[in-house]
């Protein structure tokens, strides 16, 4: 019996989303699978602990970003996300991934404070998702997952916040969130 590619999103306002991502992008590595992992939010000015180890197992990490909304202009964050999607649409083609990482796709989906949908249609991203190899797997992270996406989903887990410690004034730990 032919593979079916599944269709994975993780989601929630909890720390855990890229993490679980990685999870799974390991499972498939060591099962010699071929994966393409995708960042939209992330630039590639800044170095991530993820993107180190996995290079060290041969993963390609692509930081497509800029980085968040409130660091550059709303135009310079269009552009970026056009670029992105025009990067993703190819790989969404792509016949030899066996593993599509789309990473952070939810934030830039969900971006309110400028307008996105020119750039990153909705109706396109279904479409393309929907139109992907039948043997691709395919993971979606990211805050406030768009209820078509989950609607369209294999899984969905949604990670929730508990407890923090940003919230007692620590600030991001080098090698826990980068």
């Amino acid at each position: 019996m032919a593979r079916k590619g599944l269709f994975l999103v993780y989601t929630g306002d909890g720390k855990g989303k890229t993490t679980a991502s990685l999870g799974v992008t390991l499972r498939a590595v060591g099962r010699g699978l071929k994966v393409r992992y995708m960042q939209f939010i992330k630039s590639p000015e800044r170095t991530y602990g993820e993107q180190i180890a996995l290079s060290k197992l041969g993963v390609e990490m692509e930081q497509m970003g800029i980085g968040f909304t409130w660091t550059k202009t709303p135009e310079e964050h269009r552009v970026a996300i056009a670029k992105a999607w025009q990067k993703t649409k190819e790989a969404l083609q792509d016949d030899s991934i066996d593993l599509l990482v789309l990473d952070e796709l939810n934030n830039a989906l969900a971006i309110t404070k400028f307008p996105i949908d020119d750039v990153l249609p909705l109706a396109e991203v279904l479409e393309a998702i929907a139109q992907r190899p039948s043997t691709m797997h395919l993971v979606v992270t990211g805050r406030s997952a768009n209820p078509a996406l989950v609607a369209m989903a294999d899984l969905v887990s949604t990670i929730d916040a508990t407890k923090h410690y940003y919230e007692e004034g620590i600030p991001a730990v080098k090698g826990l969130e980068f």
